[in-house]
């Protein structure tokens, strides 16, 4: 049941919710004004420096490809807005719920315009974080709650390894502006990391829009209310990967591995889709499912070069958002105007909500691919794009067919059904037309469809060509819309296409419970995905007992452990190892001083007696201060002598509350312990040793010397630094120090009494 039906409010939700749609179409208005010179091939561009050090700057491109998305993000978000407002009239959340929305709008117009890679991903997670928020809004269900969880881990995963991408990808080119790298579209695929960069783009793209085997997180983004769902579908979040991958088509497509991963992945997503919307008898879910095969077949012909692959693409993409928006909508009236969205209890509401049959009929006919319809054209171009394929076009085609045939049949099912045949039971409310509202953004995106399929040439002007010279080059082969091409393949595929939908729809039930036996004696991804996250919660309640239970040895244990293994692993990686160090007799000095400190911190950690381990560790003071006036720093040595006393003196205090220093297991844990305090030290020596072999870089040190007295009016450098120029740096060291200090204050004035050991009891014998 839909959300307002539920609530079963009526009127309008007033200003809130006009002023987002008013927003949506004075942003439709401005992006079609700037139609006419992207068409005849001008790029607009802007950008605004961000962060110059790193190269990243805010800057915004208008070209064909954005501006298709563009108008699709703002038109049919101006119409999900006023649609919004009477379908969710009377929710008491409306406001937060158009706030989400409005939102949610911005960010994807964000992510089609930008041009700087950074600035892309961070609209990219504005969309991710709108989005959990958006399908979450009816966070009172677990199923809410589950499903926007699902999406923000799933589509989050995705992109941390885009992220990944993004930065390998502008190192490679030098540059992070996505304008400035399509032009090395060469160098990129030449370059050794094309394949890690592809990898990695792709995982996040393909996480984002669906592809198998992540394509299970979005039929459960259905939890969400139905204008959402259609603009999810239509225009914005799940077209986010197959924008990505339009985007990098001019600079990384035209190799094997973009090739096969991008036809393999769409072609089997398609079909795969298509068999399980015809398995649903909930019509969100059956919808839900057929924008999976939509964008899959998007991208199998990103995985080609062809004229006629790049047209099919931007044709469809427009082709789908019009009438994947116009049923979503249309079901959201239905489920408003009876209370269900069940295709078994559905039927005979063609009297009762004929303006609503209209539409869902004409954006049906569009969908199966029925002439003069915008989506028979679509229909013909995917066949040519698919038999113009280089490699496997009888396999891309026969993927097409198949698919292409049982979306003829959802379309059926969807929207032919619920009006013309008898009702399969009883419906919870009586049906009766939607308001206006929610009648206009079906009614005009069908209409739509017609329009553009009986007059192609207005979309190939404006959208068509443009898009494809942003995916080909200004010198892109777009091939020309038109409704009767003659006979040819596509069109003999086209009529087999009609009738293998034909018998598909007619045998849809006996199909549905076969594919629904099949699914329950498979595994299913979505069950999988629950016990994966079972899996996640058990190891990390293990790891959670294991590094923190409780134990400040255990806590310092697994930290140092966690620096050596990075460091380490670092320094292997990178093949990195100091040169041997000068360790003749001319250094006897220093020799002496680094025995005696490592003969210091051996003493402290075998020694059983408090008294030797406070002695020793002094040595270990001591010897390092003596090393710093070996250097010429007595003023740091005079402070590592002050430390040192003032650490002995409050160990000297604390001397009765401090454990037994040979408790229960101490033998067992001191060889580990000094395994990783030797691994540690080996490795920060080395590190040390290594920066000790890089040049100086004297800039730092050459402005102290010559700022420190004639602005800081000091003759100490050092002091200087630390009072003047780090002076901030320097209190906040203070005050840890007395943070710590009042710390060690409260623990040593407790009234807890002193444990009594063995020790001070002396020898029981």
């Amino acid at each position: 049941m839909g959300v307002a039906a539920s609530k079963g409010g009526k009127g309008s939700a007033g200003w809130i919710g006009l002023a987002p749609a008013a927003l949506s179409a004075a942003l439709f208005v401005w992006f079609a004004s700037l139609a006419p010179s992207v068409a005849d091939g001008e790029t607009l561009r802007v950008a605004w420096s961000w962060a110059p050090s790193l190269g990243v700057s805010l800057s915004f491109l208008v070209d064909g490809l954005s501006l298709t998305f563009a108008l699709l993000i703002t038109g049919i978000g101006a119409l999900v807005f006023l649609y919004s407002n009477t379908y969710l009239a009377g929710h008491p959340q409306f406001g937060r719920f158009a706030l989400f929305l409005t939102a949610f709008m911005l960010s994807m117009l964000g992510l089609v315009l930008a041009d700087n890679l950074i600035a892309l991903f961070v609209f990219w997670e504005l969309t991710t974080v709108t989005s959990y928020l958006l399908i979450g809004f009816g966070h009172e269900t677990a199923k809410g709650r589950r499903s926007a969880l699902q999406a923000l881990f799933v589509t989050g995963a995705g992109a941390l390894a885009l992220l990944a991408g993004f930065i390998l990808l502008g190192f490679t080119a030098g540059t992070f502006e996505l304008s400035e790298i399509l032009a090395q579209g060469d160098a990129l695929k030449a370059h050794a990391l094309y394949l890690p960069i592809l990898i990695l783009i792709l995982a996040g793209a393909f996480t984002k829009s669906a592809q198998f085997p992540f394509h299970f997180w979005l039929p459960n983004a259905m939890a969400a209310p139905t204008p959402v769902s259609a603009f999810l579908h239509s225009a914005t979040m799940v077209k986010a990967g197959v924008y990505l991958m339009a985007r990098l088509h001019p600079g990384m497509s035209g190799t094997d591995a973009w090739l096969w991963t991008l036809t393999v992945a769409g072609a089997f997503t398609a079909v795969f889709a298509s068999l399980m919307a015809l398995r649903q008898t909930d019509l969100k879910q059956a919808l839900a499912y057929t924008t999976l095969m939509a964008l899959g077949t998007l991208t199998l012909l990103l995985g080609q070069e062809s004229g006629y692959a790049m047209t099919a693409f931007a044709t469809f993409l427009i082709v789908h958002s019009l009438y994947k928006a116009s049923l979503f909508l249309m079901v959201g009236c239905i489920d408003h105007a009876t209370g269900t969205r069940e295709a078994g209890i559905l039927g005979g509401l063609a009297r009762a909500m004929p303006v609503t049959c209209f539409a869902a009929g004409l954006a049906a006919l569009s969908m199966a691919g029925f002439p003069p319809f915008l989506g028979f054209i679509g229909k013909e171009l995917k066949y040519a794009g698919a038999l113009a394929v280089g490699s496997e076009p009888i396999l891309v085609a026969g993927a097409m067919l198949a698919a292409n045939a049982l979306m003829f049949a959802v379309a059926g099912v969807v929207a032919f059904k619920p009006f013309w045949r008898p009702a399969g039971g009883a419906l919870p409310h009586a049906p009766h037309e939607a308001p206006w509202p929610m009648l206009a953004g079906p009614a005009l995106l069908a209409v739509l469809g017609a329009i553009f399929g009986l007059y192609p040439d207005i979309l190939q002007r404006t959208l068509v060509d443009p898009t494809v010279a942003s995916l080909l080059g200004a010198t892109g082969d777009a091939k020309t819309l038109q409704l009767w091409a003659g006979v040819n393949l596509p069109l003999i595929l086209s009529i087999a296409t009609v009738a293998l939908g034909l018998a598909l729809y007619l045998a849809h039930e006996r199909i549905r419970a076969a594919l629904a036996r099949a699914v329950e004696a498979a595994p299913g991804f979505d069950a999988g995905w629950d016990r994966f996250l079972d899996g996640l919660k058990a190891f990390a309640a293990w790891q959670t007992r294991l590094i923190q239970g409780g134990v400040l040895r255990t806590y310092i244990f697994a930290t140092f452990a966690t620096v050596l293994v990075g460091l380490a692993g670092t320094m292997a990686a990178k093949g990195l190892w100091p040169s041997a160090p000068d360790l003749s007799l001319a250094n006897w000095r220093i020799l002496a001083l680094v025995a005696l400190i490592v003969a210091g911190a051996l003493l402290t950690a075998i020694t059983t007696s408090r008294i030797a381990a406070m002695a020793s560790l002094g040595v270990v003071g001591i010897g390092v201060a003596m090393i710093f006036i070996t250097f010429g720093a007595p003023d740091v040595a005079i402070t590592q002598l002050l430390v040192e006393t003032l650490v002995i003196v409050l160990a000297a205090v604390a001397l009765l509350r401090l454990p037994v220093l040979d408790g229960p297991g101490e033998r067992d844990r001191r060889p580990r312990d000094a395994a990783l305090a030797l691994g540690v030290g080996s490795v920060v020596t080395a590190i040390l040793l290594l920066v000790l072999e890089t040049p100086l870089d004297r800039r730092l040190t050459d402005f102290f010397e010559t700022a420190s007295w004639p602005e800081a009016f000091g003759r100490n450098i050092v002091n200087v630094i630390l009072v003047d120029f780090r002076a901030l740096d320097t209190f906040g060291e203070v005050a840890v120090v007395m943070v710590a200090g009042l710390a060690a204050y409260a623990l040593l004035r407790t009234t807890a009494e002193p444990r009594e050991t063995t020790a001070d009891k002396g020898d029981p014998k």
